[in-house]
């Protein structure tokens, strides 16, 4: 099947579209040029669906569908599931830590209240939107998220963060074991630096940036259509076969450490 139609039939909610500079806006890319319907989330308030809007319809997408949700909020999370209909693919694509914590040496004094946001938005939700999902998923279906390398290695700065990335990753593993007897696959994609808003708000990221281009294998940074193009190879049909896992899409930067 041609590249292009390869979620042609496809319908599926992207969660964490916030602007144009966002992996989940490069990966909503990919999958509308693959031919996929999606459906949209943004954070709660006229600013936050304004923001969301504009990104969404610079893809080319006219008269996007967008549902208000807050995902620390059962009763959000049961009435977008609940709107939706049957669905194929769900892409996680967010997170969260209060950014005064991700800095060097603030780590071991994270509040108990910072580390339990973090672990919930970051990782729980993961877990909550798959509960919900896989009802809709009635021929099957692919959930991905989005991790980080400072899910397995110390990142400097990267704190409480790396633990939440942990647990998503973990919680993918046991996702994809308990979803895979409904043929519904669970994956993560541990993307390389991308200049974002949310990792802007790590300290030193720019030097880990400069890092990457210096010594990942391709000598280069990841781009948004690198880890676009990968997502939508595993929401669709051609990797039929891989669950459970977390896929490294960070031009080798995984490979060669810190």
């Amino acid at each position: 099947m041609p590249a292009m139609t390869i979620m042609q039939g496809k319908k599926g909610l992207v969660v964490g579209i916030a602007n144009e500079r966002s992996y989940a806006w490069y990966i909503a890319q990919s999958l509308h040029k693959a031919g996929a319907e999606c459906v949209f989330t943004h954070l709660p308030g006229e600013k936050m669906e304004r923001r969301a809007r504009l990104a969404i319809e610079a893809l080319g997408i006219e008269n996007p569908t967008l549902i208000s949700m807050d995902a620390a909020s059962d009763d959000d999370l049961d009435r977008v599931f609940g709107e939706l209909g049957e669905i194929d693919f769900l892409v996680h694509s967010i997170a969260f830590a209060d950014k005064d914590w991700l800095k060097e040496g603030k780590f071991a004094a994270t509040p108990r209240e910072v580390f339990t946001q973090a672990l919930d938005i970051s990782a729980y939700t993961l877990m909550a939107m798959a509960h919900r999902a896989a009802p809709l998923m009635k021929n099957g279906g692919s959930i991905i998220s989005m991790s980080y390398l400072g899910a397995v290695r110390a990142v400097p700065g990267y704190n409480v963060m790396g633990v939440a990335k942990s647990a998503l990753e973990s919680a993918t593993r046991y996702l994809a074991m308990e979803l895979g007897e409904q043929n519904i696959r669970v994956n993560s994609i541990s993307g390389g630096p991308l200049k974002t808003l949310s990792s802007m708000a790590v300290g030193g990221f720019s030097s880990i940036l400069d890092w990457v281009e210096e010594k990942a294998p391709l000598k280069r940074n990841v781009t948004g259509d690198d880890v676009g193009n990968s997502a939508t190879w595993l929401l669709s049909d051609m990797s039929s076969g891989v669950t459970g896992q977390v896929l490294y899409v960070d031009c080798g930067y995984s490979s060669v450490g810190l």
